[in-house]
């Protein structure tokens, strides 16, 4: 099973570059950073964005894959995104993940921030649906004209295309049974954070939080098989798609020690998943953590790559 990290663009690039090239070095296997505006109670300290911030580290590593998690429709338009999306993959030499998701409602920040009203789950849902497909036809064909309820193209280009072919790998988020099927019809990988309950910055602790952490993998445990009736209904091969889990979603943060990424690895792996994410510990706030579990964990559990020359 795989292992990727978020490096959140929370810092300037400075002092986040050297933490790209170490992730390497240890062996992560993908590299991920938020596409978003803003996030959550991070929304007054410094941030950075998504593309920028996926062009540099391409620049200083060479081997892990690189991915948005996730984009959405909440600002971006397939049109001018499928070009920076072209961009990265150049840039990185392939090694682009395209990471999709629908977004979330009216109290995300990226959708205040633009005075965008608050969108039913059913329009939220239609506008991902037509976002993903046209940024697949803009990804894959030249000269696409299009016209939706929510975007148009006109003679849009795409030349030189994309490194990877036919298009860079769409990783689609998902939980709902509608989001399940669209996985199945168009995505090379599908990425969960699981259900409710989540992640908080406050966790409770004892029983409770044991019984939280438990209910939240019973979830996990249930989209996995809906995704399983998903791939039967179209008619896919279980195998032909590559499964993400966000390990921190759990009320649990994975690195908060050995024993939680121990315990939160071996259940991703009991459940079929090929891939998990991790996030790098912060100081304080989401994610707060030693960042002596990280690299414990980095020695136990991935093969280093070699330093080029050595």
């Amino acid at each position: 099973m795989r292992i990727g990290i978020v490096l959140l663009q929370d810092r300037p690039w400075r002092e986040n570059a050297p933490r790209w090239r170490q992730a390497e070095a240890w062996g992560f296997a993908h590299g991920w950073v938020y596409d978003h505006i803003g996030w959550r109670t991070l929304v007054d300290r410094p941030w950075f964005d998504a593309v920028p911030t996926l062009t540099a580290a391409a620049t200083v590593t060479s081997t892990m894959r690189l991915g948005t998690f996730v984009a959405s429709p909440n600002f971006r338009h397939p049109v001018p995104f499928a070009r920076e999306v072209t961009a990265l993959d150049d840039v990185s030499g392939g090694r682009l993940l395209l990471g999709v998701g629908a977004g979330t409602g009216g109290t995300s920040f990226d959708n205040t921030v633009l005075g965008v009203p608050e969108l039913t789950p059913k329009t939220r849902f239609a506008r991902y649906a037509e976002f993903a497909e046209l940024l697949d036809l803009l990804l894959r064909e030249d000269h696409v004209t299009w016209r939706g309820t929510h975007y148009a193209a006109v003679d849009a280009r795409n030349l030189p295309g994309c490194v990877q072919r036919p298009r860079v790998p769409m990783i689609m988020a998902a939980n709902g049974p509608r989001g399940l099927r669209l996985v199945a019809e168009r995505a090379q990988g599908w990425v969960t954070t699981g259900g409710e309950p989540g992640a908080s910055l406050t966790p409770p602790s004892g029983a409770q939080l044991v019984a939280q952490q438990n209910a939240w993998w019973k979830t996990v445990e249930e989209l996995s098989a809906r995704l399983d009736d998903a791939l039967d209904a179209a008619g896919r091969e279980h195998g032909t798609l590559d499964r993400y889990l966000s390990l921190d979603s759990a009320p649990v943060f994975s690195l908060s020690s050995m024993d939680a990424f121990a315990d939160a690895h071996g259940r991703a792996a009991e459940l079929g998943f090929t891939d998990v994410i991790t996030h790098w510990p912060r100081a304080d706030g989401w994610y707060a953590g030693d960042e002596a579990v990280l690299e414990k964990v980095a020695a136990e559990y991935l093969t280093p790559v070699p330093t080029p020359g050595i």
